[in-house]
């Protein structure tokens, strides 16, 4: 089943329920789904990764203004960011703790032979690609950096 179609049973059952936070957040996913496949150009399908990376950004914007919120004693609209990501991240696949993401930095370290902060990009390229979905972007920088200094 697509993530598109995941949503729209989602939506119906929110609806049902009257679950608002639930079907505005499933809107926004519905939302972004449409603009992706309009910028590609036909009505086609997107790729699952692609799907990974839409749900990953929406989740990390939600967060983010949920972190600006917060900083500024806002915790009233901080609250219903949060609860929006949580509803978004049941479309993803389960995350990485940090240990396992760890293992899997240090052995594309070791796969690449990388030295040093001027080899960063290569391995964070290599772990994106193999991350995606299970693991936060900031995560994977963070451990990255701190192996390779």
């Amino acid at each position: 089943m697509s993530l598109q179609a995941k949503v729209m049973t989602a939506m119906k059952e929110a609806m049902k329920a009257k679950d608002t936070n639930a079907l505005t957040s499933l809107r926004a996913i519905k939302s972004a789904i449409l603009l992706a496949q309009t910028e590609s150009g036909a009505k086609e399908e997107l790729t699952e990764d692609q799907e990974l990376k839409l749900l990953q950004k929406l989740v990390k914007q939600r967060k983010d203004s949920a972190s600006i919120f917060t900083e500024q004693g806002r915790d009233d609209l901080a609250q219903p960011e949060i609860d929006q990501a949580q509803v978004i991240e049941q479309f993803l696949p389960e995350q990485m703790s940090e240990e396992e993401i760890e293992k899997v930095i240090v052995g594309i370290i070791a796969k690449t032979g990388a030295s040093g902060m001027k080899d960063m990009g290569k391995v964070m390229g290599m772990a994106s690609g193999q991350l995606t979905g299970k693991a936060d972007g900031k995560t994977i920088s963070t451990i990255v950096k701190a192996k390779l200094s």
